[in-house]
């Protein structure tokens, strides 16, 4: 049996560029190989061919369409005959302003797109691979789900629906499939540039690890939690923030 053969497949949303991309290197780096999606079909297929085609393929559409989430399911078992792995990783956050102001439209857009669409993809992939031969899901939440996010309110709502998701994914899919989030606080991408751009120091002064996140932080702790060597660990969500909170009471 080669290595290939031991391979397990994850299937990773948003995963063109950001955080969704650092997950993919570091399961691609356990030998794993990977499926990924993104509704940019050119910035896609450029990040297939960095990660590799010959590990990874491209399903491109919009995480919160049933057909897309169907299809990429669906083309995930064609290409390597299993799905082990999810990472709910798309989001959207396409609003900043005080909640009271808050355009209902926009807000079921977020929830359709950040919260809808991981179940939605978890569903599949658990009737597809996960309900009969077991697996890992991981959930990239926010640390904008665990407090007060002024400015940010329906992104962080939506982010606290997740990660209660997360735990009633690990309840129902026990002892099978293992669920669980991870809250970043800012990672340096270009979804959350508005965060920091210009102004990258100030913002960094405020962690005690002295620097805002990247990509690899995330990918590499959602490797673990989708791995045997988190095999006990089910329901829980993992803040990864630089020690932000530790601020907190000052």
């Amino acid at each position: 049996m080669t290595e290939q053969d031991n391979a397990k497949v994850a299937l990773i949303t948003g995963a063109s560029r950001g955080i969704g991309y650092g997950v993919a290197e570091a399961v691609l780096a356990r030998g794993h190989r990977a499926v990924i999606t993104g509704r940019n079909e050119d910035a896609l297929k450029e990040a297939v061919e960095k990660l590799g085609a010959d590990r990874v393929i491209g399903v491109a559409g919009k995480a919160h369409d049933e057909a897309h989430q169907a299809a990429a399911v669906e083309q995930a078992m064609e290409a390597f005959g299993r799905v082990d792995y999810l990472v709910n990783n798309a989001g959207t956050n396409p609003v900043f302003g005080p909640i009271a102001e808050l355009d209902l439209a926009v807000a079921r857009k977020v929830y359709e797109t950040n919260v809808i669409s991981a179940l939605g993809f978890a569903q599949q992939t658990w009737k597809a691979w996960q309900k009969d031969n077991g697996g890992a899901i991981v959930n990239i939440a926010s640390i904008a789900g665990v407090s007060a996010s002024p400015f940010i309110g329906a992104y962080g709502m939506s982010k606290a629906a997740m990660i209660n998701l997360t735990q009633q994914l690990a309840h129902e899919f026990a002892p099978v499939v293992r669920v669980n989030s991870i809250s970043p606080a800012v990672i340096k991408t270009k979804f959350a540039a508005a965060l920091y751009e210009d102004r990258e120091a100030e913002a960094a002064a405020q962690y005690p690890m002295a620097r805002l996140g990247v990509p690899q932080d995330i990918g590499g702790a959602a490797a673990f939690l989708l791995s045997d060597d988190a095999g006990w660990i089910t329901g829980q969500n993992l803040v990864i923030d630089g020690g932000r909170f530790l601020n907190a009471g000052v």
